[in-house]
């Protein structure tokens, strides 16, 4: 009976020493990263693309028209990555001067971009089923980039030499 006592508590000590190390190493690197969750504008009957027609699959419940006229909040402007394969959100809550929420929906995903007169901002990019996604902007342009295999979707925002212009290329 002593014998099988001291091999529980042998085998408890090493159990917990290994799950004690265990989150040691993943909290150390959990800690060096940070994670901010994606955020949505709420999209107004005058923010309304082609896509109207189109039916959209969401997990939540969508505001009512009454409630997304009365939000006026734009989300901060992303920081400079290079690149990045998370969902942007910037650190200082400054809005744009006059933007205007336009989504662009291709073979790989869709890309959401908060259009202003003199910049743009990545509001949301969404990859497709079994496609991947990746994004790298400076402080003149904004690319998202959807992979699937060899094929390839970009959509890239510039505004450097004019107002925000959005093209897409499919590789």
């Amino acid at each position: 009976m002593r014998r099988a006592l001291v091999h529980v508590l042998a085998w408890t000590l090493a159990t917990g020493a290994a799950v004690t190390l265990s989150w040691w190493g993943v909290h150390t690197v959990m800690a060096g990263t940070a994670y901010d969750p994606p955020r949505a504008l709420p999209i107004t009957a005058a923010d309304a693309t082609t896509q109207e027609s189109k039916p959209l699959a969401s997990s939540t419940k969508r505001p009512s028209p009454s409630a997304s006229k009365s939000a006026s909040h734009r989300p901060p402007p992303a920081p400079t990555l290079t690149p990045s394969t998370t969902p942007t959100a910037g650190a200082t809550p400054t809005p744009t001067s006059s933007g205007q929420v336009k989504a662009y929906d291709t073979d790989g995903g869709r890309a959401v971009f908060d259009l202003g007169r003199t910049d743009a901002t990545l509001v949301s990019a969404t990859p497709g089923a079994g496609w991947s996604m990746q994004v790298w902007k400076t402080e003149t342009w904004i690319r998202v980039e959807f992979s699937s295999g060899a094929d390839r979707v970009s959509v890239f925002c510039t505004w450097h030499d004019g107002p925000p212009h959005v093209e897409i290329g499919n590789y």
